[in-house]
């Protein structure tokens, strides 16, 4: 099963791809209601090959489970320009997602004509799990959407 989000944000793709690599921008993504909290050293920028664990707290308090973010990067080539890709191939450790067989979540940063950021974002689910939190993890995912939109204009070092 996957959730696919696809839409422009108001910063250049080099300052999306710094908040992309960086856990506090990732952090405050999915802030207030969700709070990421490392379980051992955070690096001050995801590089590929990392592997972090850390654990989610509804609004900061309640332990909804722990989380393995793998980190690699790799870019692509296509007819309108190059593609940089995050993906974090990690799994859920504990709590409800851990249910899950399969988890991939890419996101895709690419220029528009107009010096903006077309952010594409890709999360693959499977097991027989996922058909009953596909529905909360599709809530989530518009609210990263929307959470990624308002926050994107804080990413540029020189805002307007």
């Amino acid at each position: 099963m996957r959730i696919l989000l696809k839409f422009v944000i108001d910063c250049d793709p080099d300052a999306a791809w710094r908040a992309l690599h960086s856990p506090r921008a990732v952090a405050e993504i999915y802030g207030p209601f969700l709070d990421m909290q490392p379980l051992t050293a955070l690096p001050p920028t995801w590089e590929s090959g990392d592997e972090v664990a850390v654990g989610l707290f509804a609004g900061g308090l309640i332990p909804v489970g722990t989380q393995l973010i793998a980190a690699t990067d790799r870019t692509v080539s296509e007819p309108a320009g190059e593609v940089r890709i995050f993906r974090d191939s990690g799994m859920p450790l504990t709590g409800p997602l851990a249910a899950l067989d399969v988890w991939d979540h890419q996101m895709a940063i690419s220029p528009t004509p107009d010096g903006r950021t077309l952010w594409r974002d890709r999360l693959v689910i499977g097991g027989r799990a996922a058909p009953a939190l596909w529905p909360l993890l599709w809530a989530t995912w518009q609210w990263r959407g929307a959470r990624i939109r308002a926050l994107a204009p804080t990413w540029s070092h020189d805002p307007e």
